[in-house]
């Protein structure tokens, strides 16, 4: 599905600057992505391996007691 959105001039022309010779859509998923995993790496390091590992045992038996209901649509 294709959706139409509005620029300014000064947004147009920095994305058409980085479009090299990929489409608009392709250089705004790259940018968001990029946005994403610069954002997990603000957390690296903020626990120990060991305490994550701990924390990730946790979550998933947590996880695995849940009990889910199955839903028809």
């Amino acid at each position: 599905m294709v959706k139409v959105i509005s620029l300014s001039e000064e947004a147009y022309n920095k994305l058409k600057g980085l479009k090299r010779d990929l489409s608009f859509s392709q250089i705004v998923l790259e940018l968001i992505e990029d946005k994403i995993r610069k954002r997990a790496k603000d957390f690296y390091g903020l626990i120990s391996k060991e305490d994550g590992s701990k924390w990730m045992k946790e979550v998933k038996k947590n996880r695995e007691s849940q009990k889910v209901r199955k839903v028809n649509f």
